[in-house]
Order: C-alpha cells, then sequence, then structure tokens
C-alpha cells in the first residue's frame, strides 16, 4: 500500500485513522490507492495502533426484542436503528455491534460491564428504556465512555437523541379534531419509557389548546403490546359515549385497535378513525393502511453515532441534545366522524 501510494507506512496509518495534518494531495494519493486495491482496514490491526476500538455498541432490549423475533411480528424499529447506526458508522470506518441486554434484570450491571469488558468500544447507543436508566448511565460516566440516549429527551449525561413526542402526540389528535371528532381516545406506552408520558401530554395538550375538557375514560392504559391494545381499545368502545378516533402509541396497539373496532361491527374509517405511532411496515398494508406518525428511528441513531465518533475524536462544541423532526403520513384509517 504504502509503496503504490508512494509514501511512507506511518502516513498510510495516519490517513486511514483520519489523522490530523496530512496533506490533501497525499490523502487523495493513499486512498487512490486503497482503491486500486481494494484494501479493506483491519479493525484488529487498528485497535493495537492506537486508543480506538473502531467499535460502536448499541444497547436494546432483550425481552422485547426477542419476543418480537419469535412471534414472527418482525422488529422494524431494531432494522431501522441498526440501518441509521451502521451506515454512519461505516463511512468512517467503524462498525457496530448490537447487543441485548435485559433491563428487568437485578444483574443489569453486571450484563452491561460484560459487553463493554468483551468488546472496548469508543461509544455506546442506549435506545428505550435503557436511555433513561440510571443504573446503565451512572456505568457508563463512571467508565468514562460517551454514550448516547436515543429517544430520551430528559435532562442528564451523554448525548439525548429524541423527536419531538408530545409534538408527535399533539399532530396525530389534532389530526382528528381537526376532521370533527370530539371524541378522541389516547392508548398509552409503557410507563418504563419517558417518551410514554410526553405523548400523552401532547394527546392532552391538543385537546385543551382546541378547548376540549379531557375525559379519563378515554385514556387506556398500554404497554406496547398487541393485547394491552386490544384491551384498551376494547374498554373505550364499550363505554357508553365511545370515542370516534384513537390515537395508539404504537403500530401493534393500533392494529389491536383495528381488531376490535371490526370484531365490533364497526367500520374503519367511517365509525372509527385510528392513528398509530412508529409507521412500520405492516400498517402500511393492513386494511385499511394506518395514518401514523412516523419516527425517524435511523436519523437519530446516525446522529447518535456521528456524536459517538466525533466525541472520540475530541470534536469540540457537540450538541448535549438533538431533536429530529417527525413526520406524519395520513392514509385511509382517518376521516370524518360519521356522526
Amino acid at each position: 500500500m504504502a509503496a503504490e501510494a508512494g509514501v511512507s507506512l506511518q502516513t498510510v496509518s495516519r490517513v486511514i485513522n483520519n489523522a490530523p495534518n496530512v496533506r490533501p494531495q497525499v490523502q487523495e494519493r493513499v486512498n487512490e490507492a486503497i482503491a486500486r486495491l481494494g484494501y479493506v482496514p483491519s479493525i484488529a490491526a487498528q485497535r493495537m495502533g492506537g486508543s480506538r476500538s473502531y467499535l460502536l455498541m448499541a444497547l436494546n432490549d432483550r425481552d422485547r426484542t426477542i419476543d418480537a423475533w419469535r412471534s414472527g411480528e418482525g422488529t422494524d424499529w431494531v432494522d431501522q436503528m441498526l440501518l441509521g447506526g451502521m451506515l454512519r458508522a461505516a463511512e468512517s470506518g467503524y462498525r457496530m455491534i448490537f447487543e441485548l441486554i435485559d433491563t428487568h434484570s437485578s444483574q443489569v450491571e453486571r450484563e452491561v460491564q460484560a459487553a463493554l469488558s468483551a468488546l472496548h468500544p469508543d461509544g455506546v447507543i442506549l435506545t428505550p428504556p435503557h436511555s433513561d436508566n440510571p443504573l446503565i448511565t451512572e456505568l457508563l460516566v463512571r467508565q468514562g465512555l460517551p454514550f448516547a440516549r436515543i429517544g430520551s429527551a430528559t435532562p442528564g449525561p451523554g448525548f439525548a437523541i429524541s423527536m419531538n413526542e408530545a409534538g408527535a402526540a399533539e399532530t396525530a389528535t389534532g389530526h382528528l379534531l381537526d376532521l370533527g371528532h370530539r371524541r378522541v381516545g389516547f392508548i398509552t406506552g409503557s410507563d418504563e419509557y419517558a417518551l410514554s408520558q410526553a405523548r400523552l401530554s401532547g394527546y392532552r395538550s391538543a385537546l385543551t389548546t382546541r378547548g376540549f375538557e379531557i375525559d379519563e375514560a378515554l385514556i387506556g392504559r398500554g404497554d406496547f403490546t398487541y393485547a394491552s391494545g386490544d384491551a384498551a381499545a376494547g374498554r373505550m368502545l364499550a363505554l357508553p359515549d365511545p370515542p370516534t378516533g384513537i390515537v395508539a402509541s404504537n403500530d401493534q396497539m393500533a392494529l389491536a385497535a383495528l381488531a376490535v373496532a371490526k370484531a365490533s361491527g364497526l367500520m374503519v374509517p367511517t365509525d372509527l378513525s385510528i392513528v398509530s405511532f412508529d409507521d412500520t411496515p405492516i400498517v402500511r398494508f393492513s386494511h385499511p393502511p394506518l395514518t401514523a406518525v412516523v419516527q425517524p428511528i435511523a436519523a437519530m441513531t446516525a446522529a447518535a453515532a456521528d456524536l459517538l465518533i466525533r466525541a472520540k475524536s475530541k470534536a469540540a462544541d457537540l450538541p448535549e441534545q438533538t431533536v429530529a423532526p417527525f413526520g406524519f403520513a395520513v392514509r385511509a384509517s382517518t376521516s370524518p366522524p360519521r356522526r
């Protein structure tokens, strides 16, 4: 490689490792030699040559991930998270490793420490509910390891990266109110996730800013599972004055509400409009396709990877809080109410 580029081995190493003070002409010559020879840097060699491991570690909740895999329901959230993180890591010569940690374990600190000891990552990406678990964040602070908290807007150490959860719920609820719905229900997410409370706050805000009173009977407590959505929607639709629209805090609970409506003889959207969160592929192919808040999952994880890589490079003025814009896809599951 060095001979092909006409430079020293040390210069090749500095170019590969993005070291400073290498002339642009020399960088171009080395990169051209890399392309001609099809050279792929060895992470093992890079790790031996400096203080970096060139690895990022992403932690996801073990139980929820494995349950979704085993049920065959898929985990598009995980897919999008890997897409954003892995692509951004690869752009800087990094690799992202995906680890499953049991957030409910009394040994969660030991599990995280074991993963850190085995991989020696340059940074850690935490996904909900790990993002707001003080046992994990305090461990990473003690280790002096940079980390990013996906889906967390609460004050704390590390880089917090989120979308405007309250704003997204307010948009979803406001969409139904603007269509003419006056009884709009809301199915919450698990209390383990800080974002669940933010979404509930957004729902309440949409009602109060438009002059509507909040009916607690129209707030169903869910935990992001299909079963909890089924139970919450069933209770709401059995009320003497049921909702004509429901916002569910994730796709599984929205699909459950759709099934309950059909089993009750209701037509969606003429009898009941439904809005979901996440916008995983399954809701685009349901009947009818569901209107949904589009989470910028890949964008948030890419931002997390970028911040961790830049932190390892001692970049200055990195933002402690990053808010990624959400989308809103209107489909056939929402319309003005029949009555």
